[in-house]
């Protein structure tokens, strides 16, 4: 079997890592400028360029038997044009509707999946009635290419907005959200394959700072049986949707007992990486299971996991030795934020692995500001 990925970021270097035990090989699809460290040696890497599509593409890629993407923000008319030669999972659709927050918004609310309550804007006087409308505070965040805190605004009072305002003289197209109160932030992840079968992980809290995911927890330490249905309830209306086939990543708060919708991601996901070696098939593999239609595997944990993301850090050498930690490597430069690798770990107790992964945390960043 042999998988084509387009992007060569560090979620396509574990995907690789996952699927050569399984006797998969990859090819990868590059950006004219992008890095492709995260991917060296892992099989062949071709460079995007003008006109570079379709069945010449195909054939660039070394004639893949299936086409999967490492992220959301690709050219879907890209993915459409290699439908021809062979399947790409996930389908194009979902992809051009989670790599836009307005249409991402507008599909939750056909499906009557509980969001934020937000307003359009693509103007200084849309953005200004929308904040208007909503009350302060609010977040504004551009439909594209905002992600792990960039291109994203929190405004509390009207000279933030003021201020904000005077910043420039065009804008792109936004999503202004009302702020929600949560109690924490979850994420939940699902595999379904061409057949319609279905598996979900448990619900993992997740910390950020910044606006850059930090730690995860699975399962979610306290979560009601009626949270973690709903969660499964909304990802599996999602996949029927769209007739997924692949993961989905679905990211809440918590408000109360429900759910609040978030964000979506058509893909492997941070907050997932807490399954590589915590006794369950991990999220890569069983992305790669659904698209190949091997048969999904065991989503379930032996023990309490957790994550700890290395943003512009590497661990003490104390830490990285230890025999109780799972280091993860991205072959990446370290620059400030900078997703370079991860810790994985495991313990029988919710309540010692949240103090560990505390501890952990403060270690890692005791001289570093996120």
């Amino acid at each position: 079997m042999h998988v084509a990925i387009i992007g060569c970021g560090q979620l396509a270097r574990m995907m690789a890592l996952a699927g050569w035990p399984m006797g998969i090989r990859f090819s990868f699809l590059a950006n004219p400028d992008e890095n492709i460290d995260c991917v060296e040696g892992l099989g062949t890497v071709v460079r995007g360029q003008d006109g570079l599509e379709g069945a010449e593409l195909y054939q660039a890629l070394g004639c893949p038997d299936l086409i999967t993407v490492e992220r959301e923000q690709v050219d879907t008319s890209l993915l459409v044009s290699l439908q021809p030669s062979c399947p790409v999972y996930p389908q194009p659709e979902a992809i051009q509707v989670c790599q836009h927050r307005g249409r991402e918004k507008a599909t939750l609310e056909k499906l009557g999946i509980p969001i934020a309550p937000y307003r359009l804007a693509d103007s200084a006087e849309t953005l200004k009635a929308a904040v208007d409308d909503l009350g302060y505070p609010v977040f504004i965040k551009s439909c594209e290419e905002g992600y792990d805190g960039q291109n994203q605004w929190r405004l509390t009072t009207p000279d933030q907005l003021s201020a904000l305002l005077a910043e420039r003289d065009s804008w792109p197209a936004m999503v202004v959200e009302a702020k929600v109160s949560f109690e924490r932030e979850v994420s939940i992840i699902a595999a379904q394959s061409a057949d319609g079968s279905q598996v979900c992980y448990p619900v993992t809290e997740n910390a950020h700072k910044s606006g850059i995911l930090i730690r995860s927890q699975a399962p979610a330490p306290n979560l009601t049986p009626a949270l973690e249905q709903q969660a499964q309830q909304i990802v599996q209306r999602l996949l029927g949707h769209w007739g997924y086939v692949g993961v989905l990543t679905v990211e809440c708060f918590v408000v109360g007992d429900q759910l609040v919708v978030n964000e979506l991601a058509p893909r492997v996901h941070n907050s997932g990486h807490w399954t590589q070696g915590a006794g369950v098939c991990s999220q890569f593999e069983n992305h790669l299971r659904a698209i190949c239609g091997l048969g999904l595997g065991n989503t379930q944990p032996l023990q309490n996991a957790g994550m700890l993301n290395l943003l512009g850090v590497m661990p003490p050498a104390s830490i990285a030795a230890s025999g109780e930690l799972q280091l993860h490597v991205y072959n990446k430069q370290i620059r400030p934020r900078r997703k370079v690798g991860h810790l994985n770990l495991q313990d029988q107790d919710a309540l010692r692995l949240s103090q560990r992964l505390n501890a952990l945390e403060e270690c890692v960043y005791s001289d570093t500001t996120i």
